[in-house]
């Protein structure tokens, strides 16, 4: 099947407003597999990342394109393998495919990620499951360019003859694969294919190795008839992980003991020739430091032959690091040894003041091939450059990431007063965004979280806020929640009191929300026995009338004032004293059955929202319908408008809202309270349609945020 991305004309009532839509920086923050440089354009390169789609460096901007801001397809933003055509440099490949549950396609582009064709493929792909750092998996012929080769995780060797528009299995590849695997696991399958330049015979490559990283069988393969016969080759007892040919048609592999990225034992290097022979080419330090962590960064300088470079990933007691050899792997050379990292322009990787270390999850690693001083390496926070390797001196890093944002947004609040924007992050906790357009400084410290699972904020004090997440696996379990006293720059650790039999902090799973009343004065965090305190934590006592686990939300205006919705019961709950108790109200006009407000998991957000503004306006989305009251929840009016409500937030006279309507899902804006929407994005702003979180800013009329699963924060803004 072949499918070509479009986008229907919108009906006159469809029509989008005019937004200018930007990313809120960060700069990356996410885990990109592989990076690979064009071999036939000098300053051409792509990156592949996990969940936010692909990038392609622009020279003459000096910063990285975003390839599929307009796709819709949530699945294909995960990319499996990336090639760049090796005759024509405007053509690019792209393995689409978020886990084996979701669509996959092989994508092409003749005008360097600008469009793209879409192929559907029947094979599954795992963009972001385990063993994303493996490839590359898609090769493109580089003696007959209409040629591809792809190796599948679970169903074997694939190739096309017509530049990718169809695709059939190898038939002669004696590895068939494992096929679907079960929830929550993956396969290695066909780890990487890649084809030896020099062996092409009438108009087509004859030796093509391929890897496997699947228990059972051999690591590697090779045919010397383009494919049509495949022999076992020799190695270590370890999955081949990573291979790459260089311009003599010698293959250098990275071997591991699990697929990655966070399973690998131990690991090895293998050089083979254009025969088959392989030796083993290891570097000795590793070795002798214990050989912990295997090779999944392999790349070679064709400019420079026999120079290579490999990277170790799960070295956790050595740290990982990146060797370089000059003379075919007899020598090596621990460039992480000898490195330093400027973060300057990315200061978020400074985490708890401790300085940025060489880097974790480390699977990209590629030389430039018009210059082999030029090389990078992907993180899974980062991409680092450098611009020259020094045989002896220190080597220079720097976070190439101009344009890159790929993290996940879970939370984020736009408070009345202080930073425009405040965030949660997954990963990296969160950041006070005093400037949208400049990487923030690491402030989510005491404690440190992995995820922040919710904020919240006072209204009429501002500079007051709160937070809730998840722990750190391998850090001290002795806080998750949080009050900060100035706009979320420094923060002081809220513990609760031991609760059950026998007793436990009900706290310290990420499971547990917290509320400040407007004035900043109290905070009601919803465990087992809901508690609120008003000594900033240092004594609690149960609130009367909550159901356990219970989310408060406060009014933003009247500090005496907080709301509940009872979703089991049926029953949409008031406090008037300051959290003390909770007792129900009327809430005439909602459904009788409110279970679909409840929240879905720890990471959900609240279907009952207060508006900022105005004591006593509060918002609820039931399902996919929204209501409004004005009277403190005595009322309710339906506020959908004929849309069905996925993820709505409040800004300054304004709803925000993501949505869909007449089959036209986007993100909507109502300046009448709910009686009529319009969109506000457009079909290049889509970003998978991987939305997490929407809220609109009380300071800016018609500013709102939007936090994407992979894509990053962007904010946006009415084009006058």
């Amino acid at each position: 099947m072949l499918a070509v991305l479009a986008t229907p004309a919108a009906s006159p009532a469809q029509q989008a407003v005019p937004y200018r839509w930007t990313n809120v920086t960060v700069g990356a923050g996410g885990y990109a597999p592989n990076i690979v440089f064009s071999p036939v354009e000098r300053g051409l390169a792509y990156l592949r990342t996990d969940m936010g789609g692909g990038y392609r460096w622009d020279a003459a901007a000096a910063r990285w394109v975003p390839l599929q801001d307009g796709n819709a397809v949530s699945s294909y933003m995960g990319i499996e393998s990336i090639a760049a055509d090796p005759v024509d440099a405007d053509v690019v490949y792209m393995a689409a495919g978020m886990n084996a549950g979701a669509p996959a396609a092989i994508l092409r582009s003749g005008d360097r990620g600008r469009t793209w064709r879409v192929v559907p493929v029947p094979f599954a792909m795992g963009g972001n499951e385990p063993g994303r750092g493996l490839g590359e998996r898609l090769a493109v012929d580089p003696n007959d360019h209409r040629r591809l080769f792809f190796g599948s995780r679970h169903d074997g060797l694939w190739q096309s003859h017509d530049a990718g528009q169809s695709w059939t299995p190898v038939a002669g590849f004696p590895h068939k694969g494992l096929g679907r695997p079960e929830r929550r696991t993956s396969h290695g399958g066909v780890s990487f294919v890649a084809i030896d330049p020099t062996s092409g015979k009438a108009g087509a490559s004859q030796r093509i190795w391929a890897g496997i990283a699947d228990p059972g069988g051999p690591a590697l393969y090779r045919s010397d008839d383009g494919g049509v016969h495949w022999t076992a080759v020799a190695g270590p007892a370890l999955f081949a992980a990573k291979g790459v040919v260089d311009a003599r048609g010698v293959l250098w592999v990275g071997f591991a003991s699990g697929i990655g990225p966070s399973d690998v034992k131990t690991g090895a290097v293998w050089r083979y020739d254009a025969r088959g022979h392989g030796r083993d080419v290891t570097p000795p330090a590793w070795r002798a430091a214990g050989a912990e962590g295997g090779f999944l960064g392999v790349a070679v300088a064709r400019s420079a032959p026999g120079t290579v470079a490999v990277s170790t990933i799960d070295r956790y007691r050595a740290g990982d690091s990146l060797w370089l050899s000059r003379d075919d792997g007899l020598h090596w050379d621990d460039v992480g040894a000898r490195s330093r990292r400027d973060v300057s322009a990315t200061p978020f990787l400074l985490h708890e003041g401790k300085g940025a270390d060489f880097g974790h999850w480390i699977s990209g690693l590629a030389i430039d091939p018009f210059d082999a001083g030029h090389i990078a390496y992907t993180t899974g926070a980062t991409v680092y450059a450098a611009q020259r390797l020094p045989t002896r001196n220190t080597v220079d890093w720097a976070p190439w990431v101009r344009g890159i944002e790929q993290t996940a947004v879970i939370t984020m609040i736009s408070p009345t007063g202080g930073a425009p924007v405040v965030s949660g992050f997954g990963d990296l906790a969160g950041f006070v965004h005093d400037d949208l357009d400049r990487s923030p400084q690491p402030t989510f410290a005491n404690p440190y979280l992995s995820n922040t699972n919710m904020l919240d904020y006072a209204g009429k004090a501002p500079a007051v806020i709160v937070r809730s997440g998840s722990l750190y696996l391998d850090r001290p379990r002795d806080a998750s929640l949080a009050r900060s006293e100035d706009g979320g720059r420094h923060w002081t650790p809220l513990r609760l009191p031991p609760q059950g039999n026998p007793p436990a902090r009900d706290d310290l799973n990420g499971e547990t929300p917290i509320t400040v009343s407007a004035d900043g004065a109290t905070i009601v965090v919803a465990a087992r026995v809901p508690q609120v305190t008003r000594d900033r934590g240092r004594t609690w006592s149960p609130v009367r009338g909550l159901p356990p686990r219970t989310r408060a939300v406060s009014d933003k205006v009247d500090p005496a004032v907080f709301y509940a919705v009872d979703a089991t019961g049926g029953r949409l709950l008031v406090s008037r004293d300051a959290g003390a108790s909770f007792a129900p109200v009327a809430g005439r006009g909602l459904p009788r059955d409110l279970t679909a407000a409840q929240a879905r998991n720890r990471e959900s957000q609240s279907a009952l929202v207060a508006a900022p503004d105005a004591a006593g306006r509060l918002w609820l989305q039931v399902g996919a319908a929204l209501f409004c009251s004005e009277d403190a929840g005595v009322s309710f009016v339906p506020a959908s408008g004929g849309l069905a409500i996925e993820l709505y937030g409040l800004g300054k006279d304004a709803v925000f809202a993501i949505g869909s309507r007449d089959d036209v899902r986007g993100i909507w804006r109502s300046t009448d309270r709910g009686a009529s929407w319009r969109r506000i994005d457009d079909a290049t702003h889509r970003w998978g349609g991987r939305y997490r979180v929407v809220a609109g800013d009380p300071r800016r009329a018609g500013r709102v945020y939007v936090g994407t699963d992979g894509r990053g924060l962007f904010y946006g803004d009415p084009i006058d």
